[in-house]
């Protein structure tokens, strides 16, 4: 979540996190941070207006995608995700639980296929039930509080339609132990939980992206048989 960002941003988006969290509210700081960006994309610590480069690299090596597959982005954030997506023939609903961030989106790609849509993770319309034939969770789960991670962890999962396809892209840790944070990187019993509600592990692929800090990240693929 914070690779490379300045130290007082750092600073300010792990004080709001800790914040809503105090309040028992713990995705609602994520509204706050794009509000007070006012429209700056340097004070969003994620938004790199491209798309994800390990979420291009699958696409480049898995190209077995049918034109009008259903595609569900979480998270969304400033839409580069969900456009890449949808050039290539996914019919994508992108949502995000902050509508200053989906009001973005949308005046980035006026023209955009992309169904744009305030949600939230924990509360998800239940037409969304296995309904999507690719889902695309990236660092959101890390975002939340080991309190609620097993409700997001299952809301993303839900998502999965039979014979559908979860990419994940997250920070990991390699203990079972509770971590600092923002962001708490997930643990290996947290990766298995996928895998408890119907998703099997297909690739996973590490990448470590700091050697002085032993910053770990994964791409996991899951499909549901």
């Amino acid at each position: 979540m914070f690779e490379q960002q300045p130290q007082n941003l750092q600073l300010h988006v792990q004080q709001l996190a800790n914040e809503a969290l105090q309040k028992a509210e713990p995705s609602a700081w994520f509204e706050v941070l794009y509000a007070e960006a006012q429209g700056d994309t340097t004070q969003i610590p994620w938004a790199k207006l491209a798309p994800h480069p390990y979420l291009l690299e699958w696409l480049t090596n898995h190209q077995q995608f049918v034109m009008g597959q259903k595609a569900l982005i979480i998270g969304c954030g400033l839409g580069d995700d969900a456009e890449a997506l949808a050039h290539l023939g996914f019919e994508v609903t992108a949502f995000d639980i902050s509508p200053t961030a989906i009001a973005w989106c949308q005046q980035r790609f006026p023209d955009s296929l992309v169904n744009y849509v305030v949600a939230d993770l924990f509360v998800v319309p239940a037409q969304w039930h296995q309904a999507f034939d690719f889902v695309f969770e990236c660092r959101n789960i890390q975002a939340l509080p080991l309190n609620v991670r097993s409700g997001a962890i299952s809301s993303v999962a839900s998502f999965v339609a039979p014979g559908g396809t979860l990419l994940l892209i997250t920070h990991v840790r390699d203990t079972e132990a509770e971590p600092s944070g923002p962001p708490w990187a997930l643990s290996d019993s947290e990766l298995e939980r996928f895998e408890s509600l119907g998703l099997q592990q297909v690739e996973k692929v590490l990448y470590q992206e700091s050697e002085e800090f032993d910053v770990k990240q994964v791409r996991i693929e899951y499909q549901r048989s």
